[in-house]
């Protein structure tokens, strides 16, 4: 068999607890979803706001498909680079109070491409160990020269900066850590930043339209903002749709718009989706309620949680991890929801470190305060 290795390294993964496959949904995504012929109560999606089957986003992508067709044709330095995808690149740096701004095709593009573009041989990038993939992958890429610092651990990143030597500084981090739910100290990375004349990559997947004043995100929750700071968000989570952005400078989005690798060479997205990109917004601005309902289920499952021999991690976001610890444990207590009814994905290395695998537990202002007891209710039966 030419590909033995390739299975024995699965077997392998399998024996550790660490294979990794697929469901097929046959349901919009929802928290009440179907997998197969089976319903399930879903905690394991990032729609925080459960915009993702709003009916006026349906409806925008309807019109949209109507007006602009379904694909794009081009990359956007070609000729793919529609009236619906300026509309909204303005639309998004009006958003994020930044001059200008970039579209990508997803978060992991975006990150990629601007790392990438904006240091490279000579420079420093300065990481913080729990960043996502995505920003490991682009540092790693740029060919830069990598200082990763122990989460959250600004001490050390100080160091590391005075030890720095010259050519461009570059810290980048997640401001909502996507396995552990808790923010990045933007305030003290920023004031680094000015100290050490560096710039500040901050990856808000996971704060973009849930944080700060009308979801504005991360930024916004700190009430901080510099020239100095480029700012990347996701547009499939809380804003239920597909796609990514950058939005800076605008002399940092001139450069990425010719040196970002990952924008240059690759078809555009459906102009379609910046329609209805545009239509999110508008909901997510409006959006105070659902924000409003959404923290009160994270208090009524943080408080429903307490006691139980596994412990929740600290977050005041969506993403509520439940800490198990051994990977097999994590799964049989995964499946043990299952079959329950409730779908939460367990979390295993190499996503996680060593250890630490977990249920991550993400809700949405979609789910209902019955949703989340009978959820509490679940565990408390498991745990005993």
């Amino acid at each position: 068999m030419p590909y033995a290795e390739f299975q024995r390294e699965l077997d392998e993964r399998a024996a550790l607890g660490l294979l990794r496959q697929r469901k097929v949904l046959k349901s919009p995504q929802a928290p009440h979803i179907v997998i197969g012929k089976t319903p399930y109560l879903a905690f394991c999606s990032n729609d925080y706001l459960g915009l993702a089957n709003h009916p006026q986003l349906i409806a925008a992508l309807q019109q949209g498909a109507a007006q602009y067709g379904v694909g794009a044709g081009a990359a956007h330095l070609v000729s793919g680079h529609g009236i619906a995808h300026h509309q909204l690149e303005n639309a998004l740096a009006t958003f994020a109070k930044k001059p200008a701004a970039l579209l990508f095709s997803t978060g992991y593009m975006a990150n990629l491409g601007a790392v990438q573009a904006l240091v490279g041989k000579g420079d420093t990038v300065f990481a913080d160990k729990l960043n996502h993939a995505s920003l490991n992958d682009a540092m790693l890429l740029s060919r830069a020269t990598v200082k990763r610092y122990r989460h959250g651990d600004m001490t050390q990143l100080a160091q590391l900066l005075e030890q720095a030597g010259s050519g461009r500084k570059l810290i980048v981090t997640d401001a909502v850590f996507s396995m552990d739910g808790d923010l990045a100290p933007l305030p003290e990375l920023l004031a680094l930043c000015e100290q050490h004349d560096a710039w500040l990559l901050v990856d808000d997947a996971h704060g973009f339209g849930v944080l700060g004043e009308q979801g504005r995100g991360s930024l916004a929750h700190f009430g901080i903002t510099a020239q100095r700071i480029i700012y990347m968000a996701t547009l499939g989570k809380a804003a239920g749709v597909f796609g990514a952005f950058v939005a800076a400078e605008r002399v940092v989005i001139g450069t990425l718009i010719n040196h970002a690798r990952s924008y240059v060479y690759t078809t555009a997205t459906p102009p379609a989706l910046s329609s209805v990109v545009l239509e999110s917004l508008k909901l997510i601005v409006q959006g105070d309620a659902l924000r409003e309902h959404l923290r009160k289920l994270i208090g009524q499952l943080r408080d429903g949680l307490a006691g139980l021999p596994w412990k929740l991690m600290p977050s005041d976001t969506a993403i509520q991890p439940l800490l198990i610890g051994d990977n097999h444990a994590a799964l049989a207590l995964s499946e043990a929801l299952r079959e329950r009814g409730i779908w939460v994905a367990a979390i295993r290395p190499p996503t996680v470190p060593q250890g630490t695998a977990r249920l991550r537990i993400t809700l949405s202002a979609a789910h209902s305060t019955d949703d989340v007891a009978r959820l509490i209710e679940a565990l408390h039966e498991l745990a005993q």
